[in-house]
């Protein structure tokens, strides 16, 4: 069986993931594409074979060639596209944030459970990762003992003039707020943000890096240091501490080379470089479980609960203090998850 899978949003990230689907996985093919832009969706229909054209993301959700939906439009559309997906019974992929707020992410929880079953994965690709999956293997084994500590970085080498420092947590530090839930198992209870001194080459009014400082339920205390400017590489860091030793990413990506007395390797220059086997495993992982009849991964739980604590995390950026996170009863169906 060969998966029909409809994309909602044709921008950078959704050309990415409709060469995924139509190039490198198997079990699954682009039937239908739209996109707010009809031109790009046009021009994208138009490389691909046998690919339907729809006006906006409803029909596209209503059309019974459609077998699964892909959302990889603007942010703030994403709660109307995966309520549509729940509501026609169709299985959703629906990259980060689930949604925006609070309250959207809780209408989705609602109706997924009203549902009875899961239909929504959400796009933490890092759970993906060959090293995030061997780093949370060793802390669950108990291999290193109790987790005390976690350092996290998050080193972009630049970003668009329309990022905000605010971005910083909800664009970027929202993965390491996923990892570290994934990778502990629990939910983190508190969050604090520093400003350290901010870099020459932020623009004025950006604050740029952040540490953002997270306590879990158990006590553990995880630090991410999250910069934007770092203009060397995309570099992504994360260690865990435990009683009795520690687990560590190696270098992002590349071989070490050694010669004439030196040693070099590379670092990504792109999170498409660091984290493309990570994309490719995930969606692999999404198409067989749909075709199955089921879901994987990451749940709109996990969605929600990465929104609440980057919402707490923009409240303790602005205020400076330790803000506490207030998530809802974790409804019985996310609960073997």
């Amino acid at each position: 069986m060969t998966l029909d899978v409809g994309v909602i949003g044709t921008g950078m990230i959704g050309q990415d993931h409709i060469r995924r689907l139509a190039d490198v996985l198997s079990g699954a093919r682009v039937a239908a594409v739209t996109d707010v832009d009809t031109d790009r969706a046009r021009t994208v229909a138009d490389g691909l074979s046998d690919v339907r054209v729809h006006p906006t993301g409803q029909d596209l959700i209503a059309d019974p060639g459609v077998d699964a939906v892909v959302v990889t439009s603007w942010g703030p559309t994403h709660e109307q596209y995966v309520l549509a997906a729940i509501a026609a019974g169709k299985q959703v992929f629906c990259e980060k944030p689930l949604a925006t707020t609070r309250e959207a992410c809780e209408r989705i929880v609602d109706a997924e459970v009203a549902a009875g079953r899961r239909l929504v994965m959400v796009g933490f690709m890092r759970r993906y990762d060959e090293q995030y999956r061997a780093m949370k293997e060793v802390v669950t084994s108990g291999e290193i003992g109790a987790p005390l500590l976690m350092h996290a970085a998050h080193r972009n080498p630049s970003v668009p003039d329309h990022f905000t420092s605010e971005m910083i947590i909800t664009d970027s530090t929202v993965h390491d707020i996923d990892v570290a839930r994934w990778v502990l198992g629990e939910e983190i209870a508190a969050v604090r943000v520093l400003k350290p001194r901010v870099s020459s080459k932020a623009r004025p009014g950006f604050n740029d890096p952040l540490l953002v400082l997270l306590e879990m339920g158990s006590g553990v205390l995880v630090d991410v240091e999250a910069s934007v400017n770092a203009g060397f590489a995309y570099d992504i860091r994360g260690e865990v501490v435990g009683e009795d030793g520690t687990v560590e990413l190696t270098e992002s990506a590349g071989v070490l080379t050694k010669q004439r007395g030196r040693w070099s390797g590379r670092v990504p220059a792109t999170w498409k470089e660091r984290f493309a086997r990570a994309f490719d495993t995930e969606f692999q992982a999404w198409v067989d479980a749909v075709a199955a009849g089921g879901t994987t991964g990451p749940s709109a739980w996990d969605g929600y609960a990465a929104t609440v604590v980057c919402d707490t995390g923009l409240e303790a950026l602005r205020t400076g203090e330790r803000v506490p996170v207030v998530l809802r009863q974790r409804p019985d169906l996310y609960k073997e998850q």
